[in-house]
């Protein structure tokens, strides 16, 4: 009778690893494994989005439109149980599309990363990386949410508040970051993984706040937010620094160049949030 007793129960835990590693399995084939995902490749002027036209007309259309909206009001504006509805909707999907972008991208790092060459993700082999594969795809990805993330302009345009919400800060950074992403798969270029896993887990936990705040809920970790932005770039160069010691001691690392724009434009970023951060919690605090 104790025999049997512990023979039911080892198999009862064999059968929970044997579930645990069936879901596993399944959200591999689904994030990597799956052939649009592994197959995946950067063509430019063919895949979808991959041309200096496409990334031309999203940019300055999003742009025109903003600022003529902004100085001439005809947008009518929502009222406030609308705009709640479809700012839940819209943050729900893109709290959620984050995540999937952050785990995808984390598992597909883990499965084209060569075991011989560990800090591939820091350091992508310049000269011998072409943009294809399942790392890839989710930069494609993340590039598309970009552009659906004009939507947070346009709920802020539909705002009675839009004056005073919508900042140089939110229309400069939706604008270059799709520059970025474009430059991302364009040169193949160094430490984009990194990049995307940390900007789109920070976005979970932004739209997170976004979702709650659109139900009518008051989180009150508003400032964790815009810590961890901050942080994120300053995370940013400590692997940079890391990536630059791997380029000038190896063989190189791809797409260098370009990758001096996106630390520029990280710089720029780092400033006004600093400068946000200043303006919405440390004058708040001494007045306080």
């Amino acid at each position: 009778m104790r025999m049997s007793w512990w023979c039911k129960c080892g198999s009862g835990e064999e059968d929970d690893q044997s579930i645990f590693r069936e879901d596993e399995n399944a959200v591999h084939y689904w994030l990597v494994d799956q052939p649009i995902i592994s197959q995946y490749e950067w063509i430019p002027g063919q895949t979808p989005g991959a041309s200096i036209s496409f990334l031309t007309t999203a940019v300055v259309t999003y742009l025109s439109l903003t600022l003529l909206l902004r100085h001439f009001p005809i947008l009518p504006t929502l009222p406030s149980a609308v705009l709640r509805l479809a700012a839940a909707v819209h943050n729900t999907v893109l709290c959620l599309l984050s995540l999937v972008m952050a785990v995808g991208c984390t598992l597909a790092v883990l499965h084209q990363t060569p075991p011989e060459n560990l800090s591939w993700c820091i350091c992508f082999p310049a000269g011998a990386t072409a943009p294809r594969g399942p790392t890839f795809f989710w930069a494609h990805v993340f590039y598309f949410s970009k552009i659906l993330e004009f939507v947070d302009t346009l709920l802020i345009l539909l705002s009675e508040s839009r004056s005073r919400r919508l900042s140089f800060l939110h229309v400069y950074h939706h604008a270059v970051v799709v520059v970025m992403c474009y430059m991302w798969l364009a040169t193949a270029q160094t430490l984009f993984p990194v990049g995307l896993v940390t900007n789109a887990s920070v976005h979970v936990l932004m739209y997170a706040y976004y979702l709650l705040a659109a139900l009518g809920f008051r989180p009150t970790w508003k400032r964790v937010v815009t810590d961890c932005q901050i942080t994120q770039f300053l995370f940013g160069y400590l692997i940079s620094g890391l990536m630059l010691y791997l380029h000038f001691t190896g063989p190189g690392c791809s797409g260098v160049r370009v990758w001096g724009f996106n630390v520029l434009f990280t710089t720029s970023l780092l400033a006004l949030f600093v400068n946000f951060h200043f303006k919405n919690y440390a004058r708040k605090r001494k007045s306080g």
